[in-house]
C-alpha cells in the first residue's frame, strides 16, 4: 500500500502522527509520502519517507498543490487537520480525516458523510508505556506538550516561583504558542523554570521520568482531556490534572484533580512531595492501567489493519 499523511499545522515529529501513524505503516511494509511543514520547523525527514514540505498553515491553493504532489499512485490520504478537507484534488484515493481539532457535531457528520474518521473510538489515544519506569522523586514536576495560554502558562509560571522555596524545579518539555514565549524566557532567565522547547516525543518521555509528578493544566476552552496525562501514566508519574483530564484519572486512581489554580496546584504537589507512599501508589495505578489499555504498539496492528481496508488492499498487497 502507498499512503500519503498529510500536515499543515502539527510540527512533523507530532507523536501521534510520525511515531505512532506513520511508523506502524512503515514497519508493516507499506509506503509513505508524507506531506508536512519541514523547513518551518527545522526538521530532517526520516529515513524511509518521502517528504514533500509545505508551508505552515498554507494557502488552500499551495496546500492542494502538495496534496496533489503527495497521492500521485497513492492508496489512501490521511489528513491531520480540518481545513485540508477543503483544499483536496479533484484526483484523489480515499480520505481519512483523523479528528485532532475541537470540531462541531455538524461539522463531524459532514465529513463522516464524505470520508472516513478516525476518533479516539476508532484509533485509541495510546502512548509509548516504560516497561519498568523509576519511582517517582521529589525534587521536579513536568509538563509535556504544547504550552499556551488556555494551557495554563501563566499558572504554570505561578506555580514554578511558589516552587522554589520548597527545592522543587519546574520542567517543561514542548514548544510553545508565539505570544507567551517572552513570559517563558523571562522566567527561565530569572532560574524559576528550566523550559527545554520541543522534544521528540520519545525523548521527552525519558525525561519525564522521576518526576515527583506530572502537569495536565487547562481553561474551560479545552474539553478533552489531555493525552499527556496517557503520557504521565506510562512514566509511573502521578497526575495533577484540571477537570479536563478527570475521567482518565478518577477512575484509575493514579492522580488528584483540581482547578486551575496556583494555590490548588502548588497545595497538590507538596503534598506528594510529603508523602512518598501515595506518590508511589498514584503512579503504580497509572502505570498499570497504561500498560493494560494505552500502550500504542497493542494498537499499531489494528490501525494498519484499519488503513489497509479503507486503501481497499488486501494484507499481502505490501509496496514494492
Amino acid at each position: 500500500m502507498r499512503a500519503c499523511v498529510a500536515t499543515t499545522v502539527h510540527h512533523p515529529e507530532d507523536a501521534r502522527i510520525m511515531h505512532r501513524q506513520i511508523r506502524a505503516l512503515l514497519d508493516a511494509g507499506h509506503e509513505v509520502t508524507y506531506v508536512a511543514p519541514f523547513t518551518y520547523f527545522n526538521v530532517t525527514p526520516a529515513m524511509g519517507l518521502t517528504a514533500i514540505d509545505v508551508a505552515r498553515h498554507a494557502s488552500y491553493g499551495r496546500a492542494r498543490s502538495a496534496l496533489r504532489r503527495g497521492v500521485r499512485d497513492a492508496d489512501l490520504l490521511i489528513v491531520h487537520d480540518h481545513r485540508l478537507l477543503r483544499a483536496l484534488p479533484y484526483r484523489r484515493p480515499p480520505v481519512v480525516w483523523d479528528v485532532r481539532e475541537q470540531v462541531t457535531p455538524k461539522q463531524l457528520a459532514r465529513a463522516e458523510r464524505r470520508h472516513r474518521v478516525i476518533t479516539p473510538a476508532v484509533v485509541p489515544e495510546a502512548t509509548l508505556v516504560s516497561p519498568s519506569p523509576p519511582p517517582p522523586g521529589d525534587t521536579r514536576v513536568v509538563h509535556i506538550g504544547r504550552l499556551s495560554a488556555e494551557r495554563g502558562v501563566s499558572e504554570l509560571i505561578g506555580l514554578a516561583e511558589r516552587l522554589v522555596p520548597h527545592g522543587i524545579r519546574l520542567d517543561l518539555i514542548g514548544a510553545a504558542a508565539r505570544d507567551v514565549r517572552p513570559l517563558l524566557r523571562d522566567a527561565q532567565r530569572v532560574g524559576l523554570l528550566d523550559w527545554f522547547g520541543y522534544v521528540p516525543n520519545r525523548h521527552a518521555l525519558r525525561m519525564a521520568e522521576g518526576a515527583l509528578a506530572g502537569l495536565s493544566l487547562a481553561d474551560d476552552t479545552v474539553r478533552t482531556p489531555p493525552t499527556k496525562i496517557m503520557d504521565y501514566m506510562g512514566r509511573g508519574l502521578p497526575v495533577i490534572t484540571t477537570p479536563q483530564g478527570a475521567s482518565l484519572v478518577e477512575g484509575v486512581g493514579c492522580g488528584l484533580v483540581v482547578p486551575l489554580d496556583v494555590d490548588a496546584v502548588l497545595n497538590a504537589v507538596l503534598d506528594l512531595k510529603e508523602d512518598p507512599a501515595r506518590r508511589l501508589k498514584l503512579g503504580e495505578a497509572g502505570h498499570a492501567q497504561a500498560r493494560l489499555r494505552h500502550h500504542w504498539p497493542d494498537h499499531a496492528e489494528a490501525f494498519v489493519r484499519r488503513a489497509e481496508s479503507w486503501a481497499g488492499v488486501t494484507r499481502h498487497a505490501l509496496a514494492v
